[in-house]
């Protein structure tokens, strides 16, 4: 009688950005409500516009770093689990696709543009990584693109998603509905 193999099963870090950057934003959330109070709205919000309460200011290199990092910071459980339940669906995805460096220069431009619309033309200061994930699903309906078409999906989740963020802008103002729409648009322009 032939004996049965053993199977091990091993868990692997499959997609190192994605899983790093959702690491990372736990373990922020984490520090700021046990250890560290503050340190979310110390180095991971960006500001908002010159002449609000928390405004950008040019000559300070810390607001710089901001328009990045501000990704990383979330305001609370819900605000982290809702943008995190997207990226590690769909991160793993587009870094095997795209390859990890790419992942990281994407989430970097999307960081840059969702935190330079901010401190352009909003007062509040702004947390989160919304832009990211929204930059993702827009992204990930670009998978299956070849020359010269467009994806229906594409087209569909645009409408559907853009009209959502505008009809949502009007009834609730402390969500940025247009980091959402920013980091969208970076989806689709880097498909």
């Amino acid at each position: 009688m032939a004996k049965k193999k053993k199977v091990k099963l091993k868990i692997v870090y499959n997609a190192p950005v994605t899983l790093t950057f959702s690491l990372v934003a736990v373990l922020l959330l984490v520090l700021n409500q046990f250890a560290l109070n503050g340190l979310i709205d110390t180095f991971f919000t960006v500001p908002g516009k010159i002449g609000s309460e928390m405004a950008f200011t040019v000559s300070n290199p810390l607001d710089y770093v901001r328009l990045f990092t501000h990704v990383l910071g979330h305001g609370d459980w819900n605000h982290l689990l809702g943008n995190l339940s997207f990226i590690l669906l769909l991160g793993p995805l587009l870094e095997e696709r795209y390859g990890s460096p790419m992942l990281v220069r994407m989430i970097s431009s999307t960081a840059l543009v969702t935190g330079g619309v901010n401190v352009c033309f909003f007062a509040r200061p702004m947390v989160g990584a919304s832009g990211i994930a929204f930059m993702m699903i827009l992204l990930s309906s670009f998978t299956a693109i070849s020359k010269h078409q467009i994806p229906l999906t594409f087209l569909l989740v645009f409408v559907l998603y853009v009209g959502r963020e505008l009809a949502s802008s009007v009834l609730d103002e402390n969500v940025s509905y247009v980091a959402h729409i920013a980091g969208g648009l970076c989806g689709s322009l880097f498909g």
